[in-house]
């Protein structure tokens, strides 16, 4: 199971009905533990919100919203759980600055902050 389809299951229920039946490959993979399942529940939250899930569909605008918010919170909450406060902290600062990009019209740089952070979490050193 990709770690995309265990963030579909472990997602709030009121979500089913929308998971599409096969999700595919997930774009954290290959990042260990805990912190791959929570890049996966992040991003796929942050595309709800910005662009084209690869795990649900058939939801309103208002649905996608609030699907986001609910994994942003499954993400952070496990890392919460896990004591793992500086990549709490990481991703805490990556949902803000990408909505921030966003917002701005600078879809390239919230990308390039996807990357740079991934990379911290994975424990690449990167230049910031």
């Amino acid at each position: 199971m990709s770690r995309l389809a265990e963030v579909v299951a472990a997602a709030d229920p009121a979500l089913a009905p929308h998971a599409v039946s096969e999700p595919g490959p997930g774009r954290f993979d290959d990042v260990e533990g805990v912190r791959g399942f929570v890049l996966e529940a992040v991003y796929e939250g942050y595309l709800l919100h910005y662009g084209e899930s690869r795990a649900f569909a058939g939801m309103d605008a208002d649905m996608r919203l609030l699907a986001g918010d609910t994994l942003y919170a499954l993400g952070l909450a496990r890392l919460a759980e896990g004591g793992d406060l500086d990549a709490v902290a990481i991703l805490a600062d990556l949902i803000s600055a990408s909505a921030r990009a966003q917002a701005e019209g600078r879809a390239a740089d919230a990308e390039a902050l996807w990357e740079s952070s991934s990379d911290r979490l994975r424990g690449r050193s990167c230049a910031t």
